[in-house]
Parts: C-alpha cells; structure tokens; sequence
C-alpha cells in the first residue's frame, strides 16, 4: 500500500492533495517510475519569486533629516514586497512608513496582485474607515457632548447594540470562514465599539459651509481580526504547496478556488459590518440630539479591492475611483490628519503613478515608544496642554495617550503639499477641527495590570 511517506521521499510536502493521490495511486497499484510521473501530473506547480523587485511608484519626499530613515526603510520593504509572484504593479504614498518585518507592506502601500488575495497585505484592522454625517448647523460641543455618551472606546464589546440584521446573520453563518460561535459573538457584542490605538471621533466645522460634521475612524473590530487570523492559515497552507519560497507574510490565497472566493465574500461581509459598525454610532448620536442628518458618506483606507482579476490591497491608502467604492454616490473621500488638523474632503482621478488611490491620513516617522521618548524632559499634562491648545479633547479612559498627539506623526502640512505634487486628490473642503475622542492608554486600568500593581 501506498502511503503518504512514499510521496514525502519523492520530494514533497505533505499536503491536502496526498489524500486523492494515494487513493488513485494505491486503486491502480502505482509504484517506482509510475508513481512518480503521476504524482508530477497532479502536484501543484511551484511558483517562485521574482528575481529582481517589480519596480514601484514613489509618491513621497523626505523633506527632513528625520525622515530619511523613514522613506528609506519604506523603500527597503518595498523592495522585497514587490518580488512576491502575484504582484503587477505598486505605489507609496507621502504618509507611507514601515510596519512589521523586512518585505511586509508598509502602511501608506497599494500593491495589486493577480488572481490573489493576500491576507497580511490587508492586515488584521480589516477594512479600517472613516465616516462623515453632515449634523447641520448645531453646535459642535453639543454633538461631541452627545456622541461621547453613545460611542465606546477600548478593550472587549457591550451589549447595548447587539442586535445584527438578519441578512446580515446569515450571511456571516453561511460562510466557511466563519463557521464558528467565536466570529458571530465578536460581529454582536463588538457592534458599537471603536477600539483603540489611532481610532477616533472627530467633531469639526466645515470651512465651506460652517456646518458641524462628525467623522468616527475605525475597522471591524474583533471581527475583521479573527477572519484575518483564519486567512493566514488559509493561505499558508497555499503557500507551502505553490509558493514555498516566498515569505509566509505574503502568502495568498488563490482567488479561482473554493476557498479564494469564500475568503473575498468574508471580505464583503466584514465591509458590511463595518459600514454597519460606523452607522450605528452616526444614528445614536443623531437620536441623542433629536435631528435628523444633512449628509453622510463613508470610506475605507484598509481592505482590499477588486478590478477583474486584479486585487488591489491598500494598507492605509484611501481608494479614490468609484469602481472600487461600490456605494460611493458623489465622489468625496476623507482624509484626516491627526487632531489638530482638519479632516479633509478629497476627489481624484486614477494615474498610473497613483493607481486610483491618496493618502490615508499622515503616518508615522517614529514608533510609538520611541515618540513617547522624545517627550520624556516633559510631563504628560505639560505635552497635552501644548499640542491641543484651544480643542476639546478627551480620552475615553481618562488617560492621555502621549503616542496619539499631533506630534506623533508626520508633518501634515508636508503630507498635503505632496498630495498636489504627486497628483493624490484635490481638496474641495476642510473640516476644521473642534475636537475629538479617542481611546487613550486604557489598559492602565485594565484588570490584568491592576492585579499585577497590587
């Protein structure tokens, strides 16, 4: 009898394909030369990376020293991402910087990929996006007033908004990848939250028209991370048969097969979900103030788009064609900055060099940690009370982020200067801000770090 060690000493990986090999091979008494030359018909093909780096297009400038190091590690990454087979073409955007190991897509990064949906090139914030609602000509401290007592920041869910749509249910139920209690329960209890870390709630004026907009910022929570963590072992098993050599950060899954296109619907549902996630924290907060919405438009900077066979990924870039914003009704797209700055209101064209994508908002040049050491001659109070002069804002928790203030990140001045220069959207409005919440370091609080400080 045939077993799998024989095909393993023929020079391959053991494999879901070893099932049906063995029953053929063993039906029809295969061995020797017979049962190699069968087994070269039906094992996959093996596709290697590209020897030299695809090239890609360099929508940035370092215009200061501490920059440089930044930009260059943004191209080091790039270098190594774009000898990945599947991919065709790729960008950088000015708010671009490097996240994760050597060769995995930096934040600011659009790669498009043939008949490939690569989960780590999407990251675990699945479809992180930002949503405006146009309140009208209400006072600005009025809406963060109530919105502050409709959203949520932090660890875990709340019951509050549990209820999902029923199409929506059974859609998550139908699909294999979320063939678990676990991903039903994050989709429930996880409604109506914002997370963490960059995610916010901006409240500000628009400069065209005076009226007050809210914008919230985030992705699909638990969600969107549980389908990512269930991707990547997906498309690692799809690695190690047709793409070994290629880094286990950018294996893909296969669009044509069962699992690609069970993957791109989890993908749509998890959109779904968050557009959902947005809307609900929008109409509580309009129910609060017993109004009704002038205007409302969404979009995300984090996910994965679809143009025949062609699957963009955008790890923090804001898609500007409508092809790949499928409920875009007037074209507009948010870009914010950071607290300090206003949110802009952006349109744009498709260029070769921006492949149909701007900016998601301004990067970072330094980590978190090593930002937060540069602050160290200054207490965290004399910080805040510096960078958020004349704003109202808060942090949920009641504890200053240091690594969330304007000077955390990149000079949004030069991020929007490099927009115009490269071509990235024309700015057809501001909201300028009046202030924000966001999470602020919550887990000073959080009961495993109580327990410890006892």
């Amino acid at each position: 009898m045939i077993t799998g060690k024989e095909i393993i000493e023929l020079g391959y990986r053991p494999s879901k394909w070893f099932k049906e090999a063995i029953e053929y091979a063993n039906k029809h008494n295969l061995q020797g030369e017979a049962l190699a030359s069968y087994i070269k018909t039906i094992a996959p093909v093996t596709i290697e990376p590209f020897d030299k780096p695809l090239p890609f297009h360099k929508n940035i400038t370092a215009e200061t020293e501490a920059e440089m190091a930044n930009v260059q590690q943004v191209f080091d990454t790039m270098n190594v991402l774009m000898r990945t087979p599947t991919l065709v073409k790729g960008v950088v955007m000015p708010d671009a910087c490097p996240t994760g190991e050597v060769g995995q897509i930096p934040v600011g990064g659009v790669v498009a990929a043939k008949n490939a949906i690569h989960p780590a090139m999407h990251s675990a914030d699945i479809c992180c996006s930002v949503m405006m609602t146009n309140f009208g000509n209400i006072s600005p401290k009025e809406v963060l007033d109530k919105a502050h007592s409709v959203t949520h920041f932090g660890g875990g869910g709340r019951p509050e908004f549990s209820d999902l749509p029923k199409d929506l249910e059974e859609r998550i139920v139908a699909n294999k990848f979320f063939d678990n209690q676990a991903s039903l329960n994050l989709a429930k209890s996880h409604l109506g939250t914002q997370g963490d870390g960059n995610h916010f709630l901006f409240v500000g004026i628009s400069k065209q028209t005076g009226e007050t907009m809210m914008v919230t910022h985030h992705g699909s929570r638990g969600f969107g991370a549980n389908l990512y963590t269930q991707g990547m072992k997906v498309a690692e098993m799809f690695r190690k048969d047709i793409s070994p050599q290629t880094l286990p950060k950018n294996a893909w899954i296969p669009y044509d097969t069962n699992e690609g296109s069970s993957y791109w619907e989890a993908l749509q549902i998890v959109r779904d979900w968050t557009k959902l996630n947005h809307t609900t924290i929008h109409n509580a907060t309009l129910e609060k103030l017993k109004t009704d919405m002038v205007d409302r438009f969404w979009n995300e900077h984090n996910f994965v788009f679809k143009d025949e066979d062609l699957f963009y990924h955008a790890k923090g870039a804001t898609p500007l064609d409508d092809k790949f914003v499928p409920d875009s009704k007037n074209g507009l797209r948010l870009i914010p900055l950071n607290m300090s700055m206003p949110v802009l209101i952006v349109k744009g064209q498709t260029t070769e060099s921006n492949l149909g994508f701007a900016p998601h908002g301004a990067g970072r040049n330094l980590s978190r940690k090593a930002h937060k050491r540069t602050k160290a001659n200054k207490t965290i109070e004399e910080v805040f009370a510096e960078e958020t002069q004349g704003l109202d804002i808060r942090f949920f928790s009641n504890n200053i982020d240091v690594s969330e203030l304007p000077s955390a990140y990149k000079d949004a001045h030069a991020v929007k200067r490099q927009m115009q220069e490269f071509g990235l959207g024309d700015v057809v409005d501001e909201i300028m801000p009046y202030g924000c919440i966001m999470a602020g370091d919550w887990e000073i609080d959080a009961p495993w770090r109580k327990k410890f400080k006892r």
